[in-house]
């Protein structure tokens, strides 16, 4: 019998202290490798395995493009990349950002639940929003294991709350500080499906369809992106990402959203986006009307120097127009900002 020996974790906002406590406290011996993705911006540098490195536990680095998985070692999500797992190595993708992430959780849960199915442990700590909620679904639909931080115990609960409310029979809930014993013995038992080479695909859990396409339109693919029977069905909503139009794809009580390519939105998480297009938007609007104003009061003292009162009139009453609508952006921006 295979064991358990893909460990898929996810994590967001107080990731970095989570993951170095998890990592302190596993045995370098753990027969398993470690994937791991924490958010991090698009054009940052990641220090994570050098922080991680210093538990002295197993070894971490940057994950590498067709790198083989072996176990005992950790491989972190370099930023801009989607890690992704295939039949016993490791892809880097710029794909579609999902849930505005990429690096994103719910790729790396994907893939791996799609290629090492029964084989696959997926850990959900700490976060806001909810990216690696789909994901860890796909690891329980495929026969794996979830297991999710306590959102009590978590620093940011969002991320743990999200898996357990959308999530259906969730193995563990726990604290930080149980989770490494838990992994420990899941690492020791046997997963239920025979073996078959590196990454089994069991027998006894069909190959959904939908998580096939998403795992592979994280990569492009040209049939995936050619598909013309996308999954769910059409909404009315456009990606905020590229504009294009949005599938709304139902997972019993999990709503997400996924565009034609690929641009992937939990429900928080495509609110979060258009809140911020708003804002994007109003202060662009502020700019245009301190803008008027200003132009607008600088003709009207040229009117007035030239005795053209009427033409400055006009001025001034157009730089009061923009100053009270600049008055009302301003007022938002600023109610928005002390929520």
């Amino acid at each position: 019998m295979p064991k358990r020996d893909i460990i898929v974790v996810g994590a967001s906002a107080g990731g970095v202290e989570a993951l170095k406590y998890l990592v302190k406290q596993l045995p370098s011996e753990l027969n398993a490798a470690i994937l791991v993705v924490l958010h991090f911006p698009s054009d940052g540098t990641s220090v994570l395995p050098q922080i991680l490195n210093r538990a002295k536990g197993l070894p971490v680095s940057h994950a590498k493009n067709g790198e083989v998985l072996v176990p005992r070692r950790i491989y972190v999500a370099p930023p801009d990349y989607h890690l992704l797992v295939k039949a016993g190595y490791i892809t880097l993708v710029r794909g579609p950002r999902e849930n505005s992430h990429r690096p994103a959780i719910d790729p790396l849960f994907r893939t791996a639940a799609l290629a090492c199915r029964e084989r696959v442990i997926g850990v959900v700590l700490t976060g806001v929003l909810d990216d690696g909620t789909a994901g860890l679904k796909a690891v329980k639909q495929l026969g794996g294991v979830a297991v999710v931080q306590d959102p009590e115990d978590a620093m940011y609960p969002g991320m743990p709350r999200s898996a357990i409310e959308n999530v259906d029979n969730i193995d563990y809930i726990l604290p930080l500080a149980e989770i490494p014993n838990v992994l420990v013995n899941l690492v020791d038992m046997s997963a239920t499906a025979e073996d078959d080479n590196d990454c089994p695909k069991g027998k006894e859990v069909p190959i959904l369809p939908d998580i096939e396409y998403e795992s592979n339109i994280a990569e492009l693919d040209t049939t995936a992106l050619g598909q013309e029977d996308k999954p769910g069905i059409a909404s009315h909503y456009s990606c905020p990402d590229c504009g294009g139009n949005l599938w709304e794809l139902q997972e019993a009580d999990l709503l997400r959203f996924r565009c034609r390519i690929g641009h992937a939105f939990s429900v928080e998480s495509l609110i979060a986006k258009q809140s911020h297009a708003l804002e994007d938007a109003l202060w662009v609007a502020l700019r245009a009307l301190e803008e008027k104003s200003s132009l607008a009061r600088r003709m009207a003292l040229r009117m007035r120097e030239r005795n053209y009162n009427l033409s400055a009139e006009r001025f001034e009453a157009e730089a009061q127009k923009a100053e009270e609508n600049a008055t009302l952006i301003r007022n938002v921006l600023l109610d928005d900002s002390s929520d």
